[in-house]
């Protein structure tokens, strides 16, 4: 069975860009939340393998909802999404517990190369 992964991004087409990426490569997408707030309750209800998670959103940043999911399940495999010029939001997230980091625009392969990754 593929590992569980759930994905956080405010922008519907982003979700959609990793989605699109994840099955095919034989992940299966549990959920997808547009904020951290939703990050935080869909990582309560559903328990993913794995998450990648935007940092920059409104209500809950992405860093914020890493800590909170980070004090739920201090195991927990959370992967930051950026874009370019984000260095010291990724600096903290990484601090805060976040296993990697890609780069927007997602590369396919940088994609599932961090995924396997954090996984293995």
């Amino acid at each position: 069975m593929g590992k569980r992964i759930l994905i956080v991004d405010d922008a519907a087409f982003m979700r959609m860009m990793i989605k699109d990426i994840l099955s095919k490569n034989g992940f299966e997408v549990v959920a997808e939340a547009a904020d951290g707030a939703q990050a935080v309750e869909k990582y309560k209800e559903l328990k993913p393998d794995l998450v990648t998670m935007d940092i920059t959103m409104p209500e809950m940043d992405g860093i914020t909802a890493l800590k909170e999911i980070k004090k739920l399940d201090g195991g927990a495999k959370i992967i930051m999404c950026s874009a370019m010029g984000q260095q010291a939001m990724v600096i903290d997230a990484i601090q805060a517990g976040a296993k990697d980091f890609i780069v927007k625009p997602f590369q396919a392969d940088r994609v599932i190369e961090a995924i396997q990754k954090t996984l293995a």
